[in-house]
């Protein structure tokens, strides 16, 4: 059903530093946990928190309630420049057939 043209294209990956920029979570770093590019939606560390509660069962006979970090879309998030200390957009600069993600604002290289 989800064909590989259906997937989202996005230069985010898991580890990089983000900050959110729209929503209730706006201004929040975090690191990235998860990103699925068939939904275009990605799991940023300590933002979108939600409680969720567990039923009681024979291993957890009281139940409880746990928190969880939910997705949020893709286009609501920005790449974190360590350097530039704000949110900026990734752009790819090719050199004898390798590709390295740079800072659109700094040109500071992103892949170590």
């Amino acid at each position: 059903m989800n064909s590989v043209s259906d997937c989202v294209k996005t230069k985010l990956k898991i580890n990089d530093s983000v900050v959110v920029n729209s929503g209730s979570n706006r201004g929040k770093r975090g690191k990235v946990l998860k990103v699925d590019r068939t939904k275009g939606r990605i799991i940023v560390e300590g933002v979108n928190k939600r409680n969720k509660y567990l039923k009681p069962s024979q291993e957890n006979p009281q139940g409880r309630m746990i928190t969880l970090e939910f997705p949020i879309h893709i286009s609501n998030v920005m790449y974190f420049c360590d350097k530039c200390k704000k949110g900026t957009r990734i752009g790819i600069e090719i050199t004898d057939k390798s590709k390295t993600r740079i800072c659109k604002s700094c040109s500071k290289s992103i892949d170590k």
